[in-house]
C-alpha cells in the first residue's frame, strides 16, 4: 500500500533510492536530473513569479533577473544548471546578465551529466567562471545577483567544507547576513550545501532562504541543528514512482491536515465522561500557571472531564480562575480517592517542582500506567522519572535542557542528531517521547518516528510546553475511552495542533491561553463534526 503521508528519507537511503531508480526501473541519472532540475525551475516560478516578472509586469520585468549558479560535479550542481538553463529556454530569463560559477573545467573526454550540462550552458553564451577565480569578482557577482542558486553539495557529501567549496559557503552567506535593502536568494537544491546525516551544529553550511526539496525529502533537512539553514522548505514532487519510494523505510513528516483524521469525531449524542476524563498534577508556587495553561489546552483539545489536584499553598489561585474543570487541594488526596472519579489519562508535571512528596505521587501514578492508564509525564516530573522503564503507556514531553538531563547528552548532540538517540531511549525505557524544540520530533518504542516542522518563534515562549501537555492529555484520554490509545497516534495530534495554532498568530506574540483558543476552533471544526441533519438554519 502507498502511503499519501510526506517520508523523510536519510541521505544513504536516498542515494540507493536513485540507484535503484537508475538500475532497475529505467531512469538514467541524465533523464533524472532534465526531470528534478526542470521541477525545481518551474515549481520556483509558479511559488516566487515576482522574480521573472509576475502578471502585472511582465514584460517589464522579463529577463532582467540576475540568477548566479554555482555549480558543484554532482547532482545537486547539475539540476541547478538544468535550472537555469530552462529558464533561459522558456524566455523568463536573458543570457548576458547569467552566471555559472563551476567547480573546475571538465577535462578531455570526460563523460558526466554536469559536463553536458556545462557544454550547453557554454554553447549558449552564459558567462562562466571557476571557483578558484579571483575572490573580488566572486563577491561582486553573487552580491550583484537577485537569486543564487547553491549546487555546491549534495547528498554524496561526507566530509565537512573545506578549501574552494568552503570559501564560497561563506562568500554566500556574507551576502545574506549583510543586507542592506536589496539582497540575494539564496536558493539551495534538495539541501543546503553542507548538510548530511553526519551534519552537526556549528559546522559550514549554506543559510538559505529556501531550499527546493526533491521528493522523497531529507530527514537531515529537519533536524533541530540544520532546520534554520533551510529556510523556507518547498517541496518538488513528481520525480521518482510513488511505488519506489515507498520501498524505502523512512520517518514520517507529520501534519494536522494529515493527523487530525486520526482521531475520531465526536458523536452527537456523547456526553462529558464519553469524551475522556482526565487528571492533573500540575502547579506550585510561583508556576500556577503552568497548571491553568495544561488544563485549558485539555478543554481546547476536547476533553470531557478535567480534575485539576494543586497544592493547598496555590489552591485558591488556581480554583478562582477556571471554568468547566474540577480543581481539588492536594491535602483532600483521601477525599479525592473516594470521590468516584475515574481518569481515562494523567497529566504528571507542568510547574510541579521537585519537592520531596512528588515521588509518593508519581508511583501511584506508574502503578496506574503499569495498568494501562496514558501519563504524559512534562517539566519536573522528567527528572524524576530518570531510571524507570515503563509499560508503553507514557508519553515523555522533554526540551532541550530536559532531555539533556534524562540522558545525559548535551544539547549539542541532541540538536544535530535527535533520531537515534531519541529511539535508542524510547526503545530502552519503552516510552514514546515528544521532544520539544523548533522542530518536534516523536519516537516509539516500537521504531516509529516522525517530524513536526515548526520554526515560529512565537512558541518560543513561557506556557507553550504547557499547552501542549494539556493538548496530549486530552487526546490521550479520548482515544482510552474508545479503547484504541496509541501514543503516537496521540502525540502526533496534539503537536501538529500545537503547529497549526500558532501558525494562525504567525506575525504576532500570543499568550498560550489565546492559542489554547485557537486550538479549540481547529479541532472543533475535525473533531466536532455532525451529521447535517441534527441542525437547521
Amino acid at each position: 500500500m502507498i502511503s499519501n503521508f510526506p517520508i523523510l528519507l536519510s541521505t544513504e537511503n536516498s542515494r540507493a533510492l536513485d540507484a535503484e531508480a537508475q538500475a532497475e526501473w529505467g531512469l538514467n541519472v541524465y533523464s533524472l536530473i532534465e526531470a528534478a532540475g526542470r521541477s525545481c525551475a518551474q515549481v520556483f516560478a509558479e511559488r516566487f513569479p515576482s522574480y521573472f516578472g509576475g502578471q502585472e509586469d511582465q514584460e517589464e520585468r522579463k529577463g532582467q533577473s540576475r540568477v548566479c549558479v554555482i555549480a558543484g560535479t554532482g547532482n545537486n550542481g547539475a539540476d541547478a544548471m538544468v535550472m537555469l538553463r530552462y529558464w533561459i529556454l522558456t524566455g523568463v530569463l536573458d543570457i548576458s546578465s547569467q552566471t555559472l560559477l563551476i567547480k573546475r573545467l571538465p577535462e578531455a573526454d570526460e563523460k558526466a551529466p554536469w559536463v553536458d550540462l556545462f557544454l550547453s550552458l557554454q554553447k549558449m553564451k552564459v558567462p562562466i567562471q571557476t571557483w578558484d577565480g579571483e575572490e573580488v569578482s566572486i563577491k561582486s557577482i553573487l552580491k550583484q545577483s537577485d537569486i543564487i542558486l547553491d549546487g555546491i553539495a549534495g547528498t554524496g557529501l561526507t566530509e565537512t567544507l573545506s578549501g574552494p567549496a568552503l570559501d564560497l559557503v561563506m562568500h554566500v552567506n556574507s551576502c545574506r547576513s549583510s543586507r542592506l535593502g536589496k539582497s540575494p536568494c539564496i536558493v539551495s537544491v534538495d539541501l543546503p550545501s553542507g548538510n548530511s546525516d553526519c551534519f552537526e551544529q556549528g559546522k559550514p553550511i549554506v543559510t538559505a532562504d529556501i531550499t527546493l526539496a526533491i521528493e522523497p525529502d531529507k530527514y537531515c533537512n529537519y533536524t533541530p541543528a540544520a532546520r534554520p539553514h533551510a529556510g523556507l522548505i518547498v517541496p518538488v514532487e513528481g520525480i521518482f514512482p510513488k511505488e519506489l519510494i515507498a520501498a524505502y523505510k523512512g520517518f514520517d513528516l507529520l501534519s494536522w491536515d494529515n493527523e487530525r483524521e486520526k482521531i475520531s469525531v465526536v458523536a452527537p449524542e456523547s456526553y462529558k465522561h464519553k469524551r475522556g476524563t482526565l487528571e492533573i498534577r500540575a502547579g506550585s508556587i510561583g508556576a500556577s500557571g503552568a497548571a491553568l495553561i495544561a488544563a485549558r489546552g485539555a478543554q481546547a483539545a476536547g476533553a470531557g472531564l478535567i480534575r485539576l489536584i494543586a497544592d493547598d499553598d496555590i489552591y485558591p489561585i488556581v480554583a478562582s480562575q477556571v471554568s468547566g474543570i474540577m480543581v481539588c487541594p492536594a491535602s483532600s488526596e483521601h477525599t479525592i480517592a473516594e470521590s468516584g472519579f475515574k481518569p481515562n489519562a494523567m497529566i504528571i508535571g507542568p510547574g510541579w517542582g521537585k519537592i520531596k512528596d512528588r515521588c509518593l505521587v508519581l508511583e501511584k501514578a506508574l502503578d496506574a500506567e503499569k495498568n494501562g492508564l496514558p501519563l504524559i509525564v512534562d517539566a519536573d516530573a522528567i527528572t524524576l522519572v530518570k531510571d524507570t522503564v515503563f509499560n508503553g503507556n507514557v508519553i515523555l514531553t522533554p526540551h532541550p535542557g530536559e532531555l539533556q538531563t534524562y540522558t545525559g547528552i548535551e544539547q549539542r548532540e541532541l540538536l544535530s542528531q535527535p533520531a537515534p538517540v531519541l529511539l535508542k531511549y524510547a526503545r530502552e525505557r519503552k516510552v514514546t517521547i515528544l521532544f520539544k524544540a523548533h522542530v518536534i520530533t516523536i519516537a516509539t518504542p516500537d521504531g516509529r518516528l516522525g517530524v513536526v516542522d515548526g520554526m515560529l518563534p512565537g512558541l518560543a515562549a513561557g506556557g507553550s510546553g504547557d499547552l501542549l501537555a494539556g493538548f496530549c492529555g486530552a487526546i490521550a484520554a479520548k482515544m482510552m475511552q474508545e479503547n484504541k490509545f496509541d501514543p503516537y497516534t496521540c502525540a502526533a495530534a496534539a503537536a501538529t495542533l500545537l503547529i497549526a495554532s500558532a501558525k494562525v498568530h504567525r506575525l504576532r506574540f500570543t499568550d498560550p491561553l489565546e492559542l489554547a483558543d485557537t486550538a479549540a476552533d481547529l479541532a472543533g471544526q475535525v473533531w466536532l463534526q455532525n451529521r447535517e441533519a441534527y441542525f437547521h438554519d
